[in-house]
Formats: C-alpha cells, structure tokens, sequence
C-alpha cells in the first residue's frame, strides 16, 4: 500500500519492483509499531543467518542492536564505486567513469529477479529537517532490514518525508539497493548524477548501503548544488559560544584520521570552560550550504545521526561521540562481551573481555586473543547512533534554516610544510587553499610513511563531477556571496619536531585556534601577513595552563613558514592540478603564480 499520491514514485517503484521480483513489498511509514516488528523479526533470524542481528544488555544499552557483515564486505569500496555521467569528461579524473547506458546494461540483470523470496523495504527519507527550504528527499528501496534501522537513525525516515516532497514534484533520489549474494567480483556502487539515481548491489555495509549518506548527501547532492546555486560538503558544523556574546558557526572538512568528529564533538579545556565557553555540534560529517535571505551563508546537516569508527573512540579521546553510543545505537563488526552482551573495540579501555565474541563471529578468550596480535573489533568497525544522543548537541540542530556560517577551516595532517593556522587573504585564495588540501601517510595506512596524497576539500572519494568544475562552482559561490562570504582558515593540528613527536597537544586545546579564528572573524584582532596567508601574532593564541607543553619556542615552530618547503609545495600542486587540463579555473592557476611571487 503506497504512502504518496505522487505518481513520479508510485511509477518508479512499480517498475523496480517489476525488476526484482520480490515477493512482498512494504512500504516503511516510521512509525514505532512498524520498527518495533522489524527488530523482533531480525533478531528471530537463526543463528548462521548472515542478517541476524541482536538485541544487546536492555539495562547497560538500552535500545541498542549488534550486527556483523561478511568478511569481504567491510568498508566503502572506491574501485567499485562508479559516477555515470552521460559525457566521461563530467566525471572528471578523480573519479571511476562509465557510461551510464552500459552501466545500465551491465547492471539491469544482476537486479533482474534479485529480490525473489525476498521482502523489498521502501523507504521515504528526508535529508535535513522536515519542511526546510534546504532538505531534500530520497527513496531507497532495499531488501535489507539491518538498512530500515540504520536509515531510521540516519535521516527523517517515514511517511513524514513527503510532506516535503508534494503530490506533484519529480525531485527526489531514487536508491535502489539489493544485498544480492553479497559478492564482492559483482559489487557495485554507482551514481546517474543527470538521473538523480544510485543503485548499490552485493554490498550489505553501512557506507555501501544507506544510499542517503555518502551516495546521496555528497556524490548526487554536489551535483544538484552545481546546478541550483549551493553546496554538499564533507564538512562537520559547529557552534563556538563565547560568554555574553552570540554563538558563531563554523565548518571544517579534514580528510579521514585527521580529528573531524573530535572538532566537531570538542570539550574546551578547563580553562574556556570556567569562562563559560560552549561548544555545540550541528554535525559531524557532512554540511548543505546555501545563501540565506540576508545574503549570508547558511548550513544545514542533512542527516540525523553519526555513522562513526569505533576503534580508538574512548571517554578520553571523544566523550560525547561515546556518550552518544549509550542508547538506541546499532553497533557492527565490534565484539561483544558474552558475560554481559555489551560492546568492546580496541581503544575503548585497556580491558578486553574475557569471554568473547570477535568481530567475525568466532567464540575467543579476549585477553590471550588480542595478546596475540588479533583484533577483537574490525579497525573500521561503526556506531550508527542518534544524533540527540549527542550531550552537546546543538539547539539549532533541526533548525529548518539552518545556522549562519563565520569561517571555514580546510585542514590534513604534515609534519613539517603547513603551521598551526592561518588565514586565507581573501575568498579565491580560501577557495586555493581548500583545492591543495592534502595529508601524509601515516604507518597504518600504507608501507610507505610521508606519502603526499592529494584530497582537496577533503572531497576527492565524494565530488560527484569533474574536479575542475566543482572549484569553479566554489569561486562563483564566492562571488555571489561577496562580503557576506565566511573567512577561510587552513589548520594543521599534527606538526612535529625532529622525533616525529607532535608538538601541539590537540584535542581540547583545538579550543585555542577556534578562538582566535572566531576575534579574526569579528576583526578584534590583527595578524602577521606573510606569503601565505595571515598568521597569528605572537601571543595571539591563548596558551594559559600549556605553557609549559606550548613554550614561545614551540610556538614558532608551530607558526613557522619555510620558505623552502613551501617552493616545493608550489612544485607539487603544479603536477596535481595538471591532471584537471583546460578545467582547472584559471583562477586558481593564478593564485598558485602569486603564492610562487610571494615566496620568492
């Protein structure tokens, strides 16, 4: 029984559904009832069904589901994740490119009959609140229960979702998702941007599956942003409230292991916090942004829940990211403590259970287990948990209009090139800056240590077009928006000394940087131009209860600005940027020129 009078999806769900095949349909209207039976269901399954999941320690968690996925099907898979534009030239190069009638072609009998025995879920989704002017709506159609209750914790699930859509308008998301045979030599992930369409198949992860999140809120969303006048960016959204004056907003995109969700969830230090600082999340990921009636900037977070890593996530390391894990949270490919059917990862406390189930399902000992090297958790196991679950979320979270945006801050993690903090000179230089966004490897992530990988405004796996045209989108943004544009800062928390020991502490103390971002945005303070942007002056940067970790020292290492590095910095974007051709804006090619002038 169809939820809509809209005919554009009522059609277009006769048509999936005459592809697949399934032998029941349900249309998902988010009610409590309608998911209170999905998870008896799920959970009934025997034990061996790879869709069981389970229902964890009602008292400790209350609320909160375990799921585990096969071991070939763990994290996003960027060789399998295709943009389909009709002209290759639109995907760009940093993306895998087919044609999109092929893609059709190739996929249209892996779907054919799929969902035979099956039950197809349809989900209406709102991404942003309901009624907001900067909301947008999906449809997936899934065969997967474990994606309804991510989705319900993700985005505005339900009927409700609608109510933005209308009976009449042809502008939602089509996702059609299958988990298939869950085969990784058949696992697509593809994008029809002029389609406004994604279809997943033989993929049963997060990241692969709930098709409103990267899918949608970036790749199909950067695309509509181009083409309607705003924004979808890998951007987390918080408020920085000083005592007796209005909170100020900013966004920050930092590319993977670089402290995203730690800024976005940031406790200041003692020391911010007697004055009567706060910090408030809006989000943690990803950012709309579109221009508001005053001209200014405005940002939305258009989902409604964290899909965070677990490993490493402690009371320590991000309070309130754990803190929002305590209730009605789906946990998977963590391990679970069979004594008390709670939750374990490595980096949660230094305890691993003795009695343990590890991530892929296995009976261990905990202790002897991970003394022997093992994991107990996948390192990219996840917390799907709700976003009012966070203590500091923010009031203005479901504000339909969103909040106001001061600053934006671009930032990767080198040891030695990029100081602590600076700001750019103007938007288009912001603009360059964000476009030479890059971090080293570290030892975790490849053999080779210090590697430069390129991800401009941490987007390079998300921009769902050609790489050149999204700058070139962000400089006319610039334009529009003239002196009403937020400021543009670049951060880099993970400078070292001659060890390879970091120097500025991070975490909480963040709080410092924010703050002076926040006195440049209100011009209550000056700073130091130098070739490559504005740089604090010395004592700007509060280091009151560091000093002895921050000595002046430090602090002009932190700042310091080689010019030899930076040369060879020059050297390195002019090869990146020859990959974009005649599509790179000229522009940025001219700002790359005037940083070279300067330096010499």
């Amino acid at each position: 029984m169809s939820l809509t009078k809209n005919p554009n999806v009522n059609k277009w769900v006769d048509e999936m559904v005459a592809l697949t095949k399934p032998d029941k349909v349900v249309w998902i209207d988010g009610s409590q009832a309608q998911l209170d039976a999905l998870t008896d269901e799920v959970c009934a399954l025997p034990e061996g069904n790879r869709d069981k999941m389970y229902r964890l320690n009602e008292e400790k968690l209350p609320g909160c589901l375990y799921h585990r996925t096969l071991p070939n099907d763990v994290a996003r898979v960027e060789d399998r994740t295709f943009i389909c534009s009709r002209n290759k030239e639109d995907a760009g190069p940093t993306n895998n490119w087919c044609d999109p009638k092929e893609m059709y072609a190739k996929l249209t009998p892996l779907f054919d009959g799929v969902m035979k025995g099956r039950t197809m879920y349809v989900i209406p989704y709102s991404m942003g609140p309901i009624g907001s002017p900067l909301a947008k709506v999906g449809v997936e159609l899934t065969d997967s229960i474990y994606v309804v209750l991510n989705m319900h914790i993700m985005t505005r699930m339900g009927v409700a979702a609608f109510e933005n859509l209308g009976d009449t308008s042809n502008d939602f998301v089509r996702g059609l998702h299958s988990k298939a045979d869950v085969d990784p030599e058949k696992r697509y992930i593809v994008h029809f941007p002029e389609d406004n369409t994604i279809w997943s198949i033989n993929s049963a992860y997060g990241g692969n599956v709930l098709l409103g999140k990267k899918c949608f809120a970036l790749r199909i969303a950067s695309f509509q942003g181009k083409n309607e006048g705003w924004m979808a960016e890998h951007m987390l959204i918080l408020g920085l409230k000083k005592p007796g004056k209005e909170t100020k907003y900013i966004c920050a995109a930092f590319p993977s292991a670089c402290g995203k969700t730690n800024l976005a969830m940031l406790i200041p230090p003692e020391l911010y916090k007697e004055q009567g600082y706060e910090v408030f999340t809006v989000g943690d990921d990803i950012a709309w942004l579109k221009p508001g009636p005053d001209g200014r900037l405005y940002a939305i977070n258009p989902e409604n829940g964290f899909f965070g890593v677990a490993p490493g996530t402690n009371a320590k390391s991000n309070y309130n990211a754990l803190a929002s894990t305590r209730k009605n949270t789906i946990f998977t490919n963590v391990a679970i403590n069979n004594d008390d059917m709670t939750v374990w990862w490595e980096g949660l406390d230094k305890n691993p259970p003795e009695n343990a189930t590890e991530w892929k399902g296995e009976k261990v000992n905990g202790k002897e287990f991970t003394a022997a090297g093992n994991k107990l958790a996948h390192p990219n196991s996840r917390f799907t948990a709700p976003a009012e679950n966070c203590p500091c979320i923010s009031p203005e979270f479901n504000n339909p209009q969103g909040v106001p945006i001061s600053a934006i801050i671009f930032g990767g993690r080198r040891a030695a090139t990029t100081p602590l903090v600076y700001q750019s000179f103007d938007w288009t230089h912001g603009t360059y800056v964000g476009s030479a966004v890059s971090s080293e490897t570290t030892a975790a992530a490849t053999g080779a240590v210090g590697v430069l990988r390129h991800d401009p405004m941490a987007m390079k796996p998300f921009c769902g077009y050609h790489m050149g045209d999204y700058w070139a989108h962000w400089l006319e943004m610039g334009e529009k928006l003239g002196d009403k544009a937020p400021k543009i800062f670049n951060v880099n928390w993970f400078k070292q000394d001659e060890n390879g020991h970091f120097i500025w502490p991070g975490f909480g103390d963040n709080m410092r940087v924010l703050d002076w971002i926040v006195k440049r945005c209100d011009g209550e303070i000056d700073a130091e131009e130098t070739a490559i942007g504005y740089l604090p002056k010395k004592g700007d940067i509060n280091v009151s209860g560091i000093e002895d970790e921050v000595t002046p020292e430090i602090m002009d290492k932190l700042l310091a600005v080689d010019k030899d590095l930076w040369t060879k910095e020059v050297s390195e974007m002019r090869e990146f940027y020859k990959q974009f051709g005649d599509r790179l804006p000229k522009a940025l090619a001219a700002e790359l020129d005037m940083l070279e002038d300067r330096l010499k």
